[in-house]
C-alpha cells in the first residue's frame, strides 16, 4: 500500500499530552491539562473522538506531566463509562466485571509514551518514532478542538503532496469589536473572530520522513519554532484552511465558554452521536 492509499484507521495520530495547564488551575489544580473535562471528559477524549470520527484509530499520546493520571484513565475507562455487576466474594473469572452496555467499547488502540516532564513539542514527537509504523502520521495539541473536516485535510495533504500540512484557523479577539459610523457604532460584537489572519491550530499531517530530516532529540525545541520554519523554507509546508469552530483551552475564561457550549447541547466539534 502507498502512501496516497493509506486509509485514516492505518495513520497513527500523535497527541501531543506533556503540558501542565498552568494558567488553568482554577479549573484543575492537580490534573494535567489533557484530562480537564468538557462535559465531564477529558478534553483529550473529545479529541479522540473527533478523529475516531474520521476513521483514525490508532492513538500515540506522547506523555509528560502527571503521565500517570492519563493512563489510569483509559486503564479504567470501561469501568468508568458503562454499566456493570460485580460479585465482590467471587473468585476468579466470576469475580470479573458483567458489562451491560457498548459505552466505552471503542475501537481504539493507543500507544502510551513517556517523553519527559518538561520536554519541547519537538523531541516529544522525535521520541515516539517508534511507534510511528506508517509512511504517514498525524499530529495534534492536547488542548485544541474544533469541527475540523480532518477528512478534508487528509485529503488536501495527499493532493499537496508536501512533506507536512497544518490547519489554519482565524483566531478570536478578546475584546470587543466595533464598527463605528461617525460618532455612532452600528455593530458590536462581543468575541469576533479576527477573519483577516491564519493561525496554526494544529491538526497536522506529516510524512514520516519528516521526523528523520526535521526533527532531533534536542528537548528545548518547540516543533513550531526551527522544524516548521525550516518546512516553510523549504516550501514543503501546506495549509488547509478550516473556516469553523476551533479553539485553544489555555484559560479557565476558555475552559467555562467550552463547558458552556456542551451543556447547551451546541457543541460544534461534537460531530459523533451518542
Amino acid at each position: 500500500m502507498t502512501a496516497s492509499e493509506l486509509s485514516p484507521a492505518d495513520i497513527p495520530v500523535v497527541i501531543l499530552c506533556g503540558g501542565m495547564g498552568t494558567r488553568l488551575r482554577e479549573a484543575s489544580e492537580k490534573l494535567p491539562k489533557p484530562l480537564v473535562d468538557i462535559g465531564g471528559r477529558p478534553i483529550l477524549w473529545h479529541i479522540m473522538k473527533t478523529y475516531s470520527e474520521h476513521g483514525f484509530r490508532k492513538f500515540v499520546l506522547a506523555l509528560g506531566y502527571k503521565s500517570d493520571l492519563i493512563k489510569q484513565y483509559f486503564l479504567d475507562y470501561r469501568h468508568l463509562t458503562s454499566d456493570f455487576t460485580l460479585r465482590l466474594g467471587a473468585e476468579g473469572p466470576e469475580g470479573e466485571p458483567v458489562f451491560h452496555n457498548a459505552a466505552g467499547g471503542e475501537d481504539w488502540e493507543i500507544t502510551f509514551v513517556e517523553t519527559g516532564l518538561t520536554t519541547a513539542t519537538a523531541a516529544r514527537i522525535r521520541r515516539v518514532a517508534d511507534h510511528l509504523d506508517a509512511d504517514r502520521f498525524a499530529l495534534t495539541y492536547g488542548d485544541g478542538i474544533g469541527d475540523v473536516d480532518i477528512t478534508g485535510a487528509l485529503r488536501h495533504h495527499v493532493e499537496q503532496g508536501l512533506m507536512g500540512t497544518l490547519t489554519g484557523v482565524h483566531p478570536s479577539s478578546r475584546y470587543g469589536e466595533m464598527r463605528v459610523e461617525g460618532d455612532t457604532v452600528v455593530e458590536f460584537n462581543e468575541k469576533p473572530t479576527l477573519a483577516d489572519g491564519w493561525v496554526n491550530g494544529g491538526f497536522f499531517l506529516f510524512e514520516r520522513a519528516f521526523v528523520d530530516k526535521y526533527l532531533d532529540d534536542d528537548p528545548t525545541v518547540m516543533l513550531e519554532s526551527a522544524p516548521l520554519q525550516q518546512l516553510a523554507r523549504d516550501r514543503q509546508l501546506s495549509v488547509f484552511e478550516h473556516e469553523g469552530f476551533w479553539m485553544g483551552m489555555d484559560t479557565f475564561r476558555d475552559w467555562t465558554e467550552l463547558n458552556g457550549l456542551w451543556d447547551a447541547g451546541r457543541a460544534p466539534w461534537k460531530i459523533w452521536e451518542d
